[in-house]
């Protein structure tokens, strides 16, 4: 069975208010379909970055997502998910201020996970950068992590796919 990495967006977005801004709201009901529909598919992983990050801010809030990773095995943080890290960011395919980002993406390329899930396009899953940073893990031995977001895998309700 493949494994996906649960990246924060994912977990933030299935478990928040429903969102009055149309594209949040997308977002909120992809993360959300994505959870019931398909992660029964998946050896679901996460790190404890992401418990860390789920864990801040308004108890009720946090309690919430924490729910939702209740069943979720958990990666742990090492130095050579510390270096990969360090190496994205050396390499400019993420800012030092997202250094977080890279860890989610050094967690799950270091726990030889298939598939890293976010709704974090402005670093995680940006197209301009992923070809570069897909180079980068193989460079690294890291060959088979694929970044996408729950969209890829729902396909358009609408259309049929």
């Amino acid at each position: 069975m493949d494994a996906i990495y649960i990246e924060t967006s994912i977990v933030s977005h299935a478990s928040a208010w429903p969102s009055r801004n149309p594209a949040t709201a997308a977002l909120q009901d992809q993360a959300k379909r994505w959870l019931a529909e398909e992660a029964f598919k998946y050896d679901l992983v996460t790190s404890q970055f992401v418990i860390d990050e789920v864990s801040r801010g308004d108890p009720d809030a946090a309690e919430e997502r924490l729910k939702l990773l209740q069943d979720v095995r958990v990666l742990l943080p090492d130095a050579e998910v510390e270096r990969v890290a360090d190496e994205i960011i050396s390499h400019s395919l993420m800012p030092a201020k997202a250094r977080l980002d890279a860890l989610h993406v050094a967690s799950a390329a270091v726990g030889r996970v298939e598939y890293l899930l976010t709704q974090n396009c402005r670093h995680i899953a940006n197209a301009i950068e992923l070809p570069r940073v897909y180079d980068l893990l193989d460079d690294l031995g890291f060959p088979r992590l694929l970044i996408c977001t729950p969209a890829e895998f729902l396909g358009d309700p609408d259309n049929g796919s």
